[in-house]
């Protein structure tokens, strides 16, 4: 067994050769294929396949035949297919949670915003009324107009009466 110089530090890790992609864009390749495999489209087209396989395989002659002995290889390719399109489905899903989960963030962010301004704007129209509850309106206006029209025109008369009694006094 090898001994290493320093014990100190741990051993820096083998790695494989750096395999970058784009997450993004195998997301989007990801998503495609689920929406594809997802379609009745697929599922026709897949069954014709089978169909074709298994009738190729037993009416064909012999020497025709490529997958005769109890379809293992149309087995061994629906294996793959199936090894492929569920890892690749899940990826779309878990990037369709994340969308959801995002756009409900959003819709909760809107929501309280809405929320906070409805109140302000209820706060604003109560401080509207309490401040017009004070205003006089039209209606009490002009009660108190024709009140005060009918105290002028006692006045008036009275003041008539006066004048004409002091004028028959003097004369």
């Amino acid at each position: 067994m090898k001994r290493q110089r320093d014990l100190s530090q741990p051993r820096q890790a083998r790695r494989l050769p750096d395999l970058s992609y784009d997450a993004e864009l195998f997301g989007q390749f990801s998503e495609s294929i689920a929406r594809f495999i997802g379609t009745a489209r697929f599922l026709v087209w897949q069954t014709f396949v089978c169909i074709g396989w298994v009738v190729w395989n037993v009416v064909a002659p012999e020497e025709w035949r490529f997958d005769e002995w109890q379809f293992v290889g149309l087995t061994l390719l629906l294996s793959l297919q199936a090894a492929y399109a569920a890892p690749l489905i899940l990826l779309a899903q878990n990037r369709q949670e994340r969308r959801d989960r995002i756009s409900a963030e959003q819709d909760r962010e809107v929501a309280e915003r809405t929320q906070a301004d409805t109140e302000f704007l209820a706060r604003e129209i109560a401080s509207v009324r309490l401040a017009l509850s004070d205003v006089v309106t039209g209606e009490e206006l002009r009660d108190e107009l024709s009140e005060l029209n009918e105290t002028l025109e006692r006045l008036h008369l009275r003041l008539e009466t006066i004048t004409v009694t002091t004028h028959e006094t003097a004369s």
